[in-house]
């Protein structure tokens, strides 16, 4: 059993409560192979994860209703359960960075990554955990958060040149000021700064306004998305929401496990499937 991290809120589209992750959830493959048992930790670590000529690879985690809502009354507790959790850490296992907006990391109360699978990480080359970084342009989050409590885990934050100079030299006791960009993050600066800094795979925890800036700059390589079986109505945002792309991105189904009654999907951009 993993105590897995705290109070969350809707903006990830996570589970808002702690909970207690069961090693022995089974999950069961549809595609490709129908009716396998899945190894989960061993499963998610084969998925092919490249890193790109100038970037990390980009892969999303995110839970929603059947019909779309990453949230019930504002939370999404009862969206998610022991089965999206177990996939929850699994996908971050294999994380070198894992990006989150500051909106989403305070509303969420984001906590430096778990060091449960140290071992295996750098059996495979891979520092102990994987490194927080935080997009924010205004550097509204507060040195105090626990997101910065340890400092053997210290975070990357990405931001702009135009950055409060006040809030860039409190922050930057914490953790590492990454500049990306003027006015606005430019997200492909940001990718090629973490590439520069050795990072191949990087996860996207949202929210969904971060979410949607990175399908607008074509940068997913991979979306997962837990799809819980229930229809909430209601007014929730979508997963992702923001500036319209211009064109849709076309992606490969290559997973598809049910566990617990929810079915769990992975889609991959068509040209890197196979």
């Amino acid at each position: 059993m993993e105590l897995e991290r705290g109070p969350v809120q809707a903006l990830s589209g996570r589970p808002s409560r702690v909970r207690l992750v069961s090693d022995t959830t089974s999950f069961t493959e549809l595609v490709p192979t129908t009716g396998r048992v899945v190894d989960l930790l061993r499963d998610i670590t084969d998925e092919p994860r490249s890193a790109l000529a100038d970037r990390p690879w980009v892969y999303s985690n995110m839970v929603t209703s059947l019909d779309g809502a990453i949230s019930i009354d504002g939370l999404s507790e009862a969206l998610g359960g022991p089965a999206d959790q177990a996939l929850f850490g699994a996908l971050r296992s294999v994380a070198d960075v894992i990006l989150v907006g500051a909106t989403t990391a305070i509303e969420e109360n984001y906590r430096p990554a778990s060091d449960r699978h140290a071992a295996a990480r750098v059996a495979r080359g891979q520092q102990p955990r994987p490194t927080i970084a935080i997009l924010t342009r205004s550097l509204s989050i507060e040195p105090g958060h626990r997101v910065f409590a340890d400092p053997s885990a210290r975070p990357l934050i990405i931001t702009t040149s135009t950055a409060p100079a006040d809030r860039r030299d409190a922050l930057s006791e914490v953790a590492d000021l990454v500049t990306a960009g003027d006015d606005d993050i430019d997200l492909a600066v940001a990718l090629a700064e973490l590439a520069d800094r050795g990072h191949q795979r990087a996860l996207l925890e949202g929210g969904p306004t971060v979410n949607g800036q990175f399908i607008a700059a074509d940068l997913i390589d991979e979306w997962n998305i837990s799809v819980s079986p229930r229809l909430t109505g209601g007014d929730s945002v979508r997963a992702a929401h923001g500036p319209d792309p211009g064109a849709s991105r076309s992606m490969t189904l290559t997973r598809l496990w049910l566990a617990d009654g929810m079915l769990f999907g992975r889609w991959v951009r068509a040209e890197h499937h196979d």
